[in-house]
């Protein structure tokens, strides 16, 4: 388990390895979080299959992590490889240092490198990836992925690390 938040202006939340059992919080999250961060990006499944992915493709196949604040779910995070493939705060709690501490903990996990795609409409998740160090690499029309959305792909890597070296 990693440590409490107890800064000053952080609310006090837990992160720890997702279980099973979290599977239904952890799609209420990502499906209110993509609702308020994308409102113009068009879904690809409902919300029945989001759900049916998180338990049955997320939570088994991927490093997942949760951050909770009196045993809710307030953030997920999901690690596949050197990819963060998933990374999404529940609205209320935006700009209270939990995706901060995502990242972070992602980058302790894959200290070669990490990599990740996040929309062109997603500025403010863009914004936030820069700030923790990412770098965009590459930007595509949206035909790789489902929502068929112009999407970025950022890069973290530790000072001294050359392309390529990403775990």
């Amino acid at each position: 388990m990693e440590t409490r938040e107890t800064d000053v202006g952080r609310a006090e939340t837990d992160v720890r390895r997702a279980e099973a059992g979290d599977a239904e919080a952890v799609a209420g999250v990502w499906l209110r979080s993509f609702a308020a961060a994308l409102p113009t990006v068009r879904r690809a499944h409902d919300d029945e299959a989001v759900r049916w992915w998180i338990r049955e493709i997320v939570l088994p196949q991927q490093e997942t992590w949760v951050a909770t604040a009196d045993g809710a779910v307030v953030g997920m995070l999901a690690l596949d490889g050197g990819a963060l493939e998933q990374l999404y705060v529940e609205p209320a709690w935006r700009g209270r240092g939990v995706g901060d501490r995502l990242v972070a903990l992602a980058k302790r996990r894959r200290p070669g490198g990490l990599a990740l795609w996040t929309f062109q409409v997603n500025g403010p998740a863009r914004r936030f990836y820069e700030r923790h160090g990412f770098t965009e690499t590459d930007r595509t029309d949206g035909g790789r992925n489902e929502e068929c959305e112009p999407d970025v792909r950022c890069v973290w890597r530790p000072e001294g690390r050359r392309e390529g070296t990403t775990t």
